[in-house]
């Protein structure tokens, strides 16, 4: 029987150190220290039976394998108690031990007889401490139990191998040896059932959620004194007389025990003031989540009641008075029905009966409620079946003001369909109700201010926002009802209205408009371009708004302050213009652009001292296209930018290749100015060509002076810096050029062709005015040109008021390039003096 528990012994380290090399931390040196036992006894066993010092070794690596076992974190208080416990089982063991096996072993006998029996204790001890401490949750608990129970048996029959041995007794060998072999082999289940455990889950315990069984770790200790009074009661009942070892472990147990009780009771004086204080905390928690709870229902935005199933108020939140008017106290034993009144009562009774035999159950619906003001709100309730709750007992209801939402999304939409400054209807709601009116007796009218932009300039847009409100109110004067008046953005408006009455509401409106304006003290006038456009000539909105359009433009253009009706023949225009735009586009990528050139002729000689470049168009299929058909249009699509330094460079160019001392002219527009550095594209083109900056004539008309002036004449000055020559073009069709003439550093004085055509006729008045501009000139140091000469006794007047140079179809006309050249060979015959 020896060899078969060495042999399971055996079985038990090998299975061990498998478990223990899969498990990680603390569990893996418990395993290990199990093996080394169990090998340690295995060797023991077969090398001198069961007195065989392996058995010591056994208790040391079991006792600091199951210590190794990780544990839940305690206070010091129970670990102090763990101690003590530990301490009472082995006295308690040891006593037992020394009535049974160490007493009878005697002092003078085996030392090795003496020790395997406290070897034995302190497996009994660990084992019964392990069992102790065992944890509730913790899935290896049954493999531990099976352990514990092993080391008992395994200790319980080598103690009575040594008492055997020491009685000489062997009849009863067979006993113990069963008794170890017994224990090893549950040493050896619980080490299969573990590995078997650690195939399917290899995590390692939570020690912070497993529970150990307080009952248990008070009563065991107990147990265990009690089971040890009982050998120390028979040997002392048998007449044995107690020895000084048996005195002294018995003392220590008692002394243990008393200990033992003064722990339990410091103990639970700590458990109880823990509890009491998670007590108070719990409740002070508690108070304070209702007092948040009720200050959260007292002051939200909704008004929460709890209802009987009749509809009697058992409690309102307070927020009702803040929400309705009505003091809570007011309402609670009422019958909600009833204070509700009979126009919100049926809708409320449908909400409880919706509810009513289905717990839990949500019905909101909304419902007009009344104020104590006797105003009416807009309110969403929302009734909750809680008759079956043990907490409440009754139908919650929720109710929420809407009224504020209700205004608030009025407002919302009526911002998003009103312009914020005017309060007139906006270009949304404009179509919208052009849309919903949309038929043969319905015009629109679109209305453009005349001189705001400048308003804006000079008084700021402050004052430009007052003008455009004072606008409105006086659109909407005018316009009778149901006559729409909308601001379409900017300082545009638009009117819908009756066809038959458009017309007189255009004159009206016009005559309205031309009365004076007072904004900041100051008087203003401001007219209008007005486009009508009748239902009648469109498919839908979108033609009818693109032809009040076009006639709106079509009265811009005419200077404004009249009105316009749109005419099918204006859309033809504007698909002819926007087709000319294309194509001059392509123009300028084909070089389908030339330029002529018209000689200056020094009315004094006859000698030509220069020429202006005219630019002119040869278009693929229209044929030769007048400047006056493409100008405009380059002006407002922005192609005169790179069209003036095309014709900027060409004349350059064709004014060195000449070779002769001759000023060219070059016409420079509003829209050059704007569009950038102009002084750093001329500089530009004149280091291209070679063209000698003093003999470049920049030619401006009156409206590059007036437009912008601080901007324009820093622009002026830079170009002027560059050595050229400015020329004022067209003198005396603007308002303010006398004004000017001191102000801008020009070189050249051009008279507008309008004076040239009255010359030589006998009018005495546009004689005595062309003179006075060409004295005007010479005055401020200005050469002058007169334009439009068609005639001799035209030349021969101005050469008589002493005007410098001219031009004209008498002398010439624009000429292309080769005949310029050779025209400047032979000269102008119409200008020999």
């Amino acid at each position: 029987m020896t060899s078969g528990t060495a042999l399971v012994a055996f079985g038990v380290a090998v299975v061990a150190v498998l478990v223990g090399r899969r498990r990680t931390s603390r569990v893996r040196l418990a395993w290990f220290g199990l093996g080394a036992g169990a090998l340690s006894e295995a060797v023991g066993l077969l090398a001198e039976g069961p007195r065989n010092a392996g058995h010591l070794a056994t208790a040391v690596f079991v006792t600091l394998a199951l210590l190794a076992l990780p544990q839940p974190q305690r206070s010091w208080m129970s670990r102090l108690r763990g101690v003590v416990d530990a301490l009472l089982i082995a006295s308690s063991l040891l006593l037992a031990s020394w009535n049974l096996v160490l007493a009878p072993a005697g002092p003078g006998g085996d030392p090795l007889l003496t020790a395997l029996p406290i070897a034995d204790v302190v497996l009994g001890t660990v084992a019964i401490v392990a069992i102790a401490r065992r944890r509730r949750g913790w899935r290896e608990s049954s493999t531990l139990m099976l352990m514990c129970t092993g080391l008992l048996l395994i200790a319980v029959g080598d103690s009575v191998a040594v008492r055997l041995a020491v009685e000489d007794v062997t009849g009863w060998a067979a006993l113990p040896q069963a008794g170890g072999l017994a224990g090893y082999g549950m040493l050896l289940l619980a080490a299969v059932r573990a590995a078997g455990m650690n195939l399917r889950d290899e995590r390692e315990p939570d020690v912070e959620t497993v529970v150990t069984p307080r009952s248990a770790g008070l009563l065991l200790p107990y147990v265990v004194v009690l089971a040890a009074l009982v050998p120390g009661t028979l040997w002392l009942a048998t007449g044995d007389a107690s020895s000084a070892g048996f005195v002294w472990c018995r003392s220590v147990t008692i002394a243990l025990i008393v200990l033992r009780g003064l722990i339990l009771v410091l103990d639970n004086r700590q458990l109880a003031r823990r509890l009491e204080e998670s007590v108070t905390g719990r409740t002070a928690e508690l108070a304070g989540s209702e007092q948040r709870f009720r200050a959260l229902v007292e002051q939200s935005s909704d008004s929460l009641a709890i209802l009987e199933a009749d509809s009697t108020v058992r409690y309102q939140s307070s927020s009702v008075e803040r929400i309705f008017g009505y003091p809570a106290s007011v309402l609670v034993g009422l019958r909600l029905v009833d204070v509700v009144g009979k126009r919100a009562a049926p809708r409320i009774l449908a909400g409880i009966e919706d509810v009513l035999g289905r717990p839990g159950s949500v019905s909101t619906f909304p419902v007009t409620l009344r104020h104590r003001d006797d105003t009416w709100r807009l309110a969403e309730m929302t009734v909750t079946n809680l008759l079956d709750d043990p907490y409440v007992r009754g139908l919650v209801f929720n109710t929420r003001d809407l009224s504020e939402a209700e205004r608030l999304q009025d407002q919302l939409r009526h911002e998003a369909h009103h312009d914020a400054l005017t309060g007139l209807v906006n270009r949304v709601l404009f179509r919208e109700r052009l849309a919903s009116v949309f038929g043969d007796g319905v015009a629109i009218l679109f209305l453009d201010l005349d001189g705001f932009k400048q308003v804006n300039d000079i008084l700021g847009h402050a004052a430009g926002d007052q003008l455009l409100v004072r606008v409105a109110a006086r659109l909407v004067e005018v316009v009778p009802d149901p006559g729409t008046v909308a601001r379409l953005g900017g300082d545009e408006f638009a009117v819908i209205t009756d066809a038959s009455e458009a017309e007189s509401l255009a004159a009206r409106i016009l005559r309205r408009l031309d009365e004076p304006f007072v904004v900041h003290g100051r008087e203003l006038h401001v007219g209008a371009g007005i486009g009508l456009a009748s239902a009648a000539d469109a498919t839908d909105i979108e033609q009818l708004q693109r032809n009040a359009d076009l006639a709106m433009y079509k009265a811009k253009e005419a200077g404004g302050g009249v009105y316009a009706t749109y005419d099918p023949a204006m859309h033809d225009a504007l698909t002819q213009r926007l087709s000319l735009a294309g194509d001059l586009r392509r123009a300028l990528e084909r070089d389908e652009l030339v330029l002529h050139y018209q000689p200056t002729v020094d009315l004094a000689t006859g000698e030509i001292k220069g020429f202006e470049a005219l630019v002119r168009w040869e278009h693929p299929t229209r044929g030769m296209v007048p400047p006056l058909d493409f100008i405009g249009i380059a002006e407002s699509t922005g192609l005169i930018v790179p069209l003036g330094r095309w014709v900027l460079a060409e004349a350059c160019r064709q004014a060195v290749a000449w070779g002769r001392p001759l000023t060219m002219a070059v016409n420079v527009s509003v829209r050059q100015f704007e569009a950038g550095d102009l002084a750093a594209t001329v500089a530009e083109v004149l280091a291209e060509t070679g063209m000698p900056a003093g003999r470049l004539c920049l030619e401006m008309t009156e409206s590059v002076l007036l437009t912008d002036t601080d901007e324009n004449l820093s622009r002026i000055v830079g170009l002027k810096a560059l050595g050229v020559m400015l020329a004022m073009d067209d003198f005396g069709t603007g308002y303010s050029s006398l004004a000017y003439l001191r102000r801008f550093p020009m070189d050249v004085l051009k008279i507008d062709r309008s004076f040239v055509d009255r010359l030589g006729e006998g009018d005495a008045e546009d004689e005595t005015l062309v003179r006075t501009i060409v004295r005007l000139g010479h005055r401020f140091g200005m050469r002058t040109v007169a334009e439009g000469i068609e005639n001799e006794a035209q030349m021969s007047a101005l050469r008589g008021m002493g005007c410098d140079f001219g031009q004209g179809y008498f002398l010439s006309r624009p000429l292309p390039a080769r005949q310029a050249g050779a025209l400047l060979e032979a000269g102008v015959p119409a200008s020999t003096p």
